[in-house]
């Protein structure tokens, strides 16, 4: 990333931190914009902040992040060599889904960081960030466990931490095995033609 680049990152950091373009912003403690290396090759995308990530301004910073953090751990990677970031910014109330409202409001933010990252990898976490990137209407169970050429890069969807912590070690296998997955296409990932993305755009 470029010093420009880099700067465009932390302006739109900034901007995030004081985002009132949807009703979340008068209930959340604090914005969770990203963490990580700005130019990291693997970009991993959540669904919203949670308690702890509300909290604490971070994501992945409680039980699930711990999780995270082990499982980039068994891969060779740390926190601070990937970018995370969640598909929303603030923390919908009861951690409740999403509602679109707020998916488009949140969409340029996100859109912007995978632009400036430009990672070559991107690991979707969970049913939800995983539909709204990948477009298709089936469940992760059935979406995991492959690489999906995407806007010109590679997506690899796993199950979501949190989702782990409940379901016990057959779904922890699956998510280290989808883990693997993704490190194994950083080091053999080329630029990829994705003519969906062409013709939809990053968000369709």
């Amino acid at each position: 990333m470029s010093g420009e680049q880099a700067g465009e990152l932390a302006e739109l950091g900034a901007r995030a931190a004081v985002c009132t373009l949807c009703p979340l912003a008068e209930t959340r403690t604090k914005v969770v914009f990203g963490v990580g290396d700005p130019s990291a090759d693997l970009m991993l995308v959540g669904e919203a902040p949670g308690y702890h990530e509300d909290q604490q301004g971070e994501p992945f910073v409680g039980a699930a992040g711990k999780l995270l953090d082990r499982l980039l751990g068994e891969v060779g990677l740390t926190r601070s060599r990937v970018y995370i970031a969640n598909v929303l910014k603030c923390r919908p109330p009861n951690n409740r889904d999403p509602l679109q409202t707020e998916i488009d409001a949140c969409a340029d933010y996100l859109r912007r960081q995978l632009t400036l990252v430009d990672p070559k990898v991107v690991l979707t976490l969970g049913n939800f960030a995983t539909r709204l990137l990948l477009k298709r209407d089936v469940g992760i169970s059935r979406l995991r466990g492959q690489v999906y050429p995407w806007w010109n890069r590679y997506l690899v969807p796993t199950l979501h931490p949190a989702a782990v912590l409940r379901g016990g070690e057959g779904l922890m296998e699956q998510v280290r095995a989808d883990f693997a997955l993704a490190k194994q296409a950083l080091t053999e990932a080329t630029r990829v033609a994705d003519p969906a993305a062409e013709q939809l755009g990053l968000f369709g």
